[in-house]
């Protein structure tokens, strides 16, 4: 059975994951060899479902419990990969995906103390074990991915509102995991402009295609 590429991008809030996204997306799209061009989805999100929990664990108003977090968290991603994620991989087609599990061991599973293991295991249940042919981490300094979400002039979501010290936090965790699985995990200096960081992200998925 013939089977797509699956692409996540990771990193800190301020990292520039969507910019990245959308620039692969562009720039796989002129690639051969596969069903269809490349399709650009996020997390939580991406099928309606998704989409709505999205608005409730970014809601600020809402109290939301670390356990239910990452359960909300994963419960999202089960839909994404039973309705959108495995139906486009089956079709051979290129996915790239704006944030997946790395996100929730790092943030529940090392920021909120939930256990990087303990939440690996619930969303290898939401995934089926999906994992991703390559994932690109945007490394970022949690100041400055701060400072560029203040220069966007937005309220801060749920999640956006955290201390200094849970990005800290999960600056770190993404580097454990990326020492971890270096054959999956490829990390960009996020803090060079666009530009280079779509140029290092393109040489570091070309032995995908």
């Amino acid at each position: 059975m013939a089977s797509g590429r699956l692409i996540t991008i990771e990193g800190l809030d301020g990292a520039g994951k969507t910019t990245l996204a959308e620039g692969l997306v562009r720039e796989l799209g002129a690639r051969s060899g596969f069903a269809g061009p490349p399709k650009l989805l996020r997390e939580p999100g991406g099928v309606e479902l998704s989409e709505r929990i999205r608005e409730l664990v970014k809601d600020p108003a809402l109290t939301v419990g670390a356990r239910a977090e990452a359960l909300l968290y994963a419960a999202a991603r089960a839909q994404l990969v039973e309705e959108l994620l495995t139906p486009l991989l089956k079709q051979d087609r290129v996915v790239v995906l704006d944030r997946f599990v790395d996100s929730s061991l790092a943030y529940q599973g090392a920021a909120r103390g939930l256990g990087v293991e303990a939440v690996r295991a619930i969303n290898a249940l939401a995934t089926g074990g999906l994992t991703p042919d390559r994932t690109l981490l945007l490394r970022i300094s949690p100041l400055t991915g701060r400072e560029r979400q203040t220069e966007r002039g937005r309220e801060p979501d749920r999640l956006e509102r955290e201390g200094n010290d849970f990005f800290a936090a999960i600056a770190s965790a993404y580097e454990e995991l990326a020492r971890a699985e270096p054959a999956r995990i490829r990390t960009i200096d996020a803090e060079q402009a666009p530009p280079a960081v779509l140029t290092q992200a393109l040489a570091a998925v070309e032995d995908l295609f």
